[in-house]
């Protein structure tokens, strides 16, 4: 019987605010986890990482067995497609030193947002879609330098939340090298069936992201507290070819028990 702690990867959201990187790295090898996505956070993982600290982890992961999948980060402090000039140079200058230390660390991926729009008043989508391009042009260079991709992901708080807009801004912009981080409770929470979004990015589906949510309040929670319709997605991750290893991004405050019985949980329900 396959052990559940191999078939997912693991975002270390949970443990940002209480241990390293590398220390969170030892935590979830010692736990039997073999893959990780390590969120960008002040004291977590920062650029300002020294060289040292940068063998450590480096070495961490090498003796430990564990594949760093990608490095994120919250996307809610940094906009590429903000109003002003000072908030996209500010976003981007931060964001270039994230894909520099994702290639440097060997990720196979880094994940970054589209942008926000003001709710209230948003600017035309073509201004927007321009940023976004902006930052593309300054980004994807950096990544295939370091021996990294770039990957978009749906976020309900950017201006392109769904499947079907990433997509068409990403072929309009033409790089095959940027890729698609697909999230399942992301999907889920604005109303797009997930399987209909996991065929829709297909062609650069590169990663997916699972927890849970419901559609009134947005959360990543442990599988079985929201209702996304896990079960569905399975067959639909063989239909367009997946094989990377899914990644849990799943936030609470008792990590290391909810992140096992949501292993499980979508074991049982046919994840492989």
């Amino acid at each position: 019987m396959t052990d559940v702690r191999r078939i997912f990867g693991i975002n270390t959201y949970s443990y940002t605010m209480t241990v390293s990187a590398a220390d969170c790295v030892r935590r979830l090898a010692g736990q039997g986890y073999a893959g990780v996505e390590l969120m960008m956070y002040p004291g977590h993982l920062w650029p300002d990482l020294d060289a040292a600290g940068r063998r450590d982890l480096r070495g961490v992961l090498e003796q430990r067995g564990v594949r760093l999948i990608s490095l994120n980060m919250p996307n809610i402090d940094l906009n590429v497609a903000g109003a002003s000039h000072e908030m996209r140079e500010y976003s981007l200058g931060l964001l270039s030193q994230f894909v520099q230390l994702a290639g440097e660390l060997g990720a196979a991926g880094i994940v970054i947002g589209p942008g926000k729009a003001n709710p209230l008043f948003a600017p035309e989508r073509d201004l927007l879609v321009s940023h976004f391009y902006r930052a593309l042009d300054r980004l994807a260079p950096i990544a295939a330098a370091g021996g990294t991709r770039l990957l978009v992901e749906n976020m309900p708080f950017c201006f392109l939340p769904d499947a079907d807009s990433i997509m068409r801004a990403l072929d309009a912009y033409g790089d095959a090298s940027v890729g698609v981080i697909y999230d399942v409770a992301n999907g889920h929470f604005i109303g797009e069936d997930p399987c209909v979004g996991l065929r829709r990015v297909r062609s650069r589906l590169a990663l997916v992201h699972l927890s849970d949510t419901g559609r009134a309040v947005y959360k990543h929670d442990p599988v079985g507290a929201g209702d996304v319709p896990f079960a569905a997605v399975p067959p639909v991750l063989t239909e367009v070819g997946y094989r990377e290893m899914p990644v849990l991004e799943i936030i609470s405050r008792n990590a290391d028990a909810d992140l096992l019985d949501s292993a499980q949980r979508l074991a049982a329900l046919g994840f492989h």
